[in-house]
């Protein structure tokens, strides 16, 4: 008997019970689409971090200050030695930032909580990769003379000044009037993140005269002279604080939390976040993996159902002569096809369902998932065949036709 006839055989047994099949095939589907677009919302969700580390700038380095209260820490005096030509020759500009969290910003009786309300330098849109869409940002005489001049984000604008123009405009924070002066540009949010548009950036001066007083700085935003620098910005920075706040080699040796500062490079930062997406994309995978054990498992149950109502006509084609390797391919083929084209449909389900942004991510689809899927359900469809197979070839010809 040919191939060709075996294969036909073996469509008329998947298609004898329709419903059966489809049921089947159903396990199937669900499992390889589960692992394939839970491996993309993983992906997903690790681009989205990438992009977010990506926009702070590929140059810069981040200082953040560890210690609480209005003492210690580091103060805009400490900031600012950290430019300095002979001790910090790759150190480009520096941005302190002030962030006075959940600030008020009223405009024609319309109220808006701004999550972040950041006082810094000129410097800063530059070395974030923060650009201004439309207006201006302040200077550096704006910064010295500590005028209430603010640059708002997507969300600010479009929450306060909805379907107008925001430049010009004067709002109130805090009891003080600031006018705004530019828009920046839309920037991408990702899960778990706080919205990137929901920010007003402003003279530090001004932030501090209006909102935190004169304490030290959340953060410093230093930027090198060269993305190929960075590393060497860093060790130069380090050095200054060391110096300044006084860290001790036994200092620096205790837990970070007894650490005046912690120092980061977006390569850092990367690196860190990548490792923990790959991570959380494996554990996703794996529990969806579970979903197609179980559909294997569906297989081997529903071959055996199959093989036991079939027995006096699997014992009729080998007294006729069938040989047990015609048997044993036939049902092989048919757990095959079983699995084959219900992980066909759950790629189709897949790729339909990462149009669609779940649970705040846009999925990304690894194409090695959809390969690996589809291999691991005809896999499943050859391993859990095999037994119900292996039973139908054994039956002795004299066995399944006394069968009732």
């Amino acid at each position: 008997m040919s191939f060709f006839e075996i294969l036909r055989f073996a469509v008329g047994g998947v298609t004898a019970n329709k419903l059966r099949s489809a049921l089947t095939m159903l396990g199937i589907l669900i499992g390889v689409g589960a692992v394939i677009l839970l491996v993309a919302v993983g992906n997903g969700s690790a681009k989205q971090i990438t992009d977010r580390i990506a926009a702070m700038g590929s140059s810069t380095v981040t200082v953040q200050s560890t210690s609480r209260g209005t003492t210690g820490g580091i103060t805009l005096e400490t900031a600012k030695a950290l430019k300095d030509p002979v001790l910090a020759p790759n150190v480009k500009t520096v941005s302190p930032v002030i962030n006075a969290t959940s600030s008020t910003m009223t405009y024609q009786g319309s109220d808006h909580a701004v999550p972040q309300f950041i006082g810094t330098y000129p410097s800063y849109f530059a070395a974030s990769n923060t650009p201004v869409g439309s207006g201006t940002a302040f200077t550096d005489e704006d910064l010295a003379q500590g005028r209430r001049l603010v640059v708002i984000g997507q969300t600010v604008a479009e929450t306060l000044f909805p379907g107008t123009n925001p430049v010009g405009a004067e709002v109130t924070v805090s009891g003080a009037l600031f006018t705004v002066i530019g828009v920046l540009d839309e920037k991408s949010s990702s899960s778990g993140f706080q919205d990137a548009n929901d920010v007003v950036v402003a003279p530090l001066t001004a932030v501090q005269q209006v909102l935190t007083g004169y304490g030290p700085v959340n953060s410093v935003i230093v930027e090198a002279t060269s993305a190929a620098k960075v590393t060497d910005a860093q060790a130069e920075v380090a050095t200054i604080l060391d110096q300044r706040l006084k860290v001790t080699p036994t200092t620096t040796g205790n837990s970070a939390s007894s650490t005046p500062y912690r120092i980061q490079n977006a390569a850092q930062l990367l690196e860190t976040q990548t490792q923990t997406a790959s991570t959380f994309t494996v554990l996703l995978g794996a529990v969806a993996g579970i979903s197609l054990l179980v559909g294997g498992i569906g297989i081997t149950n529903i071959m055996l159902v199959t093989v036991t109502e079939r027995t006096r006509e699997i014992g009729i084609r080998k007294a006729l002569g069938a040989p047990r390797r015609v048997i044993l391919t036939q049902f092989l083929v048919e757990a095959t096809m079983l699995s084959l084209i219900g992980g066909g449909l759950g790629v189709a389900m897949a790729l339909i369902g990462s149009q669609f942004t779940i649970v705040g991510v846009k999925p990304v689809i690894v194409p090695s998932s959809i390969v690996l899927a589809l291999g691991v359900s005809v896999a499943i469809g050859l391993f859990f065949g095999s037994v119900p197979a292996s039973r139908a070839a054994g039956l002795r010809p004299i066995d399944a036709l006394r069968y009732e």
